[in-house]
């Protein structure tokens, strides 16, 4: 009888140490299984970010007209909703549409030709002077007769005091490299056909889209869209402005062709950051080319002055706060996509961020870009439910 009363309560104390110990070899088991659940998801999007990355390169003569003519239908939907209203049919408006980026990618590029065909025939004549004035810009800080001479004979060679004729080299237009060039005609082939048909089928595809996707619905795409037009043009109509401007004011200067530098100052400005800086060093080397003396650097430091006053009052001011995102951000995309697609990457980079955020904060039901996260979802619920 004792031995069953004390294999009994044996029995008794073993079963809670059985139980806890079962419960302690899954706390230590669950993390490992939580981890393996949060890792391999992420490992499996990260590779196939990857991947969709390396297919975006090594065909990017195919998608980089694509997913710029995605990105310019975003741009100019408004266009099109408008012609949709003056009673023309889908086709016609999205053909009217495209008919009217085309003109006006065609005028911005023959108003560009004149200028890029003189630079091109003038290149070697300009790099001479701008050498010469260099060398003289060095020798005025440095002031050392020995270390000049060496540095004038290592660029001049031993005929210092003479200039080489340049030879004349038959260099074809800046017309004739586009019209002849067929890769290029077949991006603009396919950059049109891909313009056309996601105009005309943009409804369906959002429609279709906020279907198939449970986390996104058509009105979320329509608002992304809208946000990313009403952002393109507004900064559209701030570069005319701000290149109108550039351009009475070099020609005020004394600068030689202003046009082409308001047109630079239009487009470059486009490609934040960098975009300035590059007609900035422009300017500063057209200017010791044109210029003597202290005013060499004018140019450069009046425009300099001007897009600092442009991206720190005027933008934010028609902007608003409302679309501001990370400068941080914005700089990683920008030179990623410099990098990846060249002056085409450039351009599109800042509305396919624009676009890329609103959808995915329309996804997740919070703000991702001003880094307060909760603050959008109120927003946004409002918005789905109106």
């Amino acid at each position: 009888m004792q031995h069953s009363q004390q294999n009994r309560s044996e029995t008794k104390i073993a079963r809670p140490i059985a139980e806890a110990n079962q419960d302690n070899a899954a706390n230590t088991v669950r993390p490992i299984l939580l981890d393996n659940q949060v890792l391999l998801p992420l490992i499996a999007c990260l590779i196939g970010v990857v991947t969709v990355f390396i297919i975006l390169y090594l065909a990017r003569f195919f998608f980089s007209p694509v997913i710029s003519a995605f990105v310019m239908g975003i741009v100019v939907s408004p266009l099109s909703r408008l012609l949709r209203k003056l009673r023309l049919n889908r086709a016609l408006a999205a053909l009217a549409t495209m008919l009217l980026v085309l003109a006006g990618l065609a005028a911005l590029i023959f108003a560009l030709e004149p200028y890029i065909t003189f630079a091109i025939q003038r290149g070697p004549a300009i790099w001479a002077e701008f050498r010469d004035a260099l060398n003289g810009f060095t020798q005025m800080l440095k002031g050392l007769g020995d270390i000049s001479k060496d540095i004038a004979a290592s660029v001049t060679g031993a005929g210092a005091g003479e200039v080489e004729a340049e030879p004349e080299v038959e260099v074809p237009s800046f017309t004739d490299a586009l019209f002849y060039a067929p890769q290029v005609l077949a991006q603009i082939m396919v950059f049109s056909g891909t313009l056309y048909f996601f105009l005309l089928a943009r409804g369906d595809v959002y429609a279709w889209i906020g279907a198939s996707m449970p986390v996104l619905t058509r009105d979320d795409l329509d608002r992304a869209e809208r946000k990313v037009a009403r952002y393109f043009l507004t900064i559209t109509a701030i570069n005319g402005a701000f290149g109108t401007i550039v351009g009475m004011v070099m020609m005020v200067l004394g600068m030689p062709s202003p046009v082409f530098w308001g047109l630079m100052a239009f487009l470059l400005n486009f490609i934040v950051y960098l975009g300035p800086i590059l007609l900035a060093a422009a300017l500063l080397v057209a200017g010791l080319v044109v210029f003597d003396g202290p005013f060499t650097v004018v140019p450069a430091l009046v425009y300099m002055a001007m897009n600092a006053t442009e991206g720190q009052f005027v933008t934010p001011a028609l902007v608003g706060q409302r679309m501001s995102v990370s400068p941080l951000l914005v700089f990683l995309s920008l030179t990623f996509w410099l990098w990846f697609w060249g002056p085409i990457g450039g351009i599109i980079a800042i509305p396919l961020m624009i676009w890329t955020i609103t959808i995915t904060e329309a996804a997740l039901g919070q703000s991702i870009s001003a880094g307060f996260p909760g603050r959008e979802a109120q927003s946004l619920k409002k918005a789905r439910a109106g």
